[in-house]
């Protein structure tokens, strides 16, 4: 009797450290199967996309790298003339002063990537200008002389600005303006696409 009563005693026992050493088990399955994973993801880097740092780039459309500021002056002068002899008092003239801003830089949606295993390699477009403004509050006439028999019109202020638009973007491109564009361009491409590579990617613009 009393051996029978001392086995209902410790069969309890038993089952409660069946059940422990179930968990545990359980536990460290869990944990195995935890650390593997992040092991694997260790090992696997993420996969570097051309279309996706495409993509990513061309959402930025334009990069305006450079911009060059500048103050110009010029003469307008216009007669009326008949057969190549000048007209006497058709002169009209007036001397010109402004602001002007030109923009340079890159279009991103022409930028290629080609990636080999870790490499990287970003082709990068031509410089070009994006924009020429003349501001319209700096606009000062100077020495201003018209004619009643050849009046100032709207195609004269509209076509010398034109003009003098086209003059100061080309001495802006002598200075070297597009080089500028596309060295600086290139440094704020690395920029961008530094911060989504992994860390043994190697990153070459050119």
């Amino acid at each position: 009797m009393d051996d029978i009563q001392t086995r209902e005693r410790i069969r309890p026992f038993k089952t409660v450290k069946y059940l422990l050493l179930g968990i545990i088990l359980c536990m460290l399955v869990g944990l195995a199967g935890f650390l593997s994973g992040r092991y694997a993801a260790q090992e696997k880097p993420p996969q570097v996309s051309a279309v996706v740092l495409e993509s990513r780039l061309a959402e930025i459309s334009e990069l305006a790298s450079v911009t060059y500021s500048y103050t110009n002056m010029a003469q307008f002068e216009n007669s009326s003339d008949f057969y190549g002899v000048t007209i006497p008092f058709t002169t009209k003239r007036f001397i010109l002063t402004y602001d002007g801003t030109i923009k340079a830089g890159i279009d991103l949606e022409k930028v290629k990537v080609h990636v080999s295993g870790n490499d990287v390699t970003v082709t990068l477009p031509e410089a070009e200008i994006l924009s020429h403004e003349i501001d319209g509050n700096s606009v000062e006439i100077f020495d201003e002389k018209t004619s009643i028999f050849n009046p100032f019109t709207v195609e004269d202020f509209t076509a010398f600005q034109t003009e003098q638009k086209q003059v100061m973007a080309e001495k802006a491109l002598q200075r070297g303006l597009l080089e500028e564009a596309r060295e600086k361009a290139g440094n704020s491409v690395r920029l961008l696409l530094e911060a989504a590579l992994p860390e043994d990617a190697v990153l070459t613009v050119r």
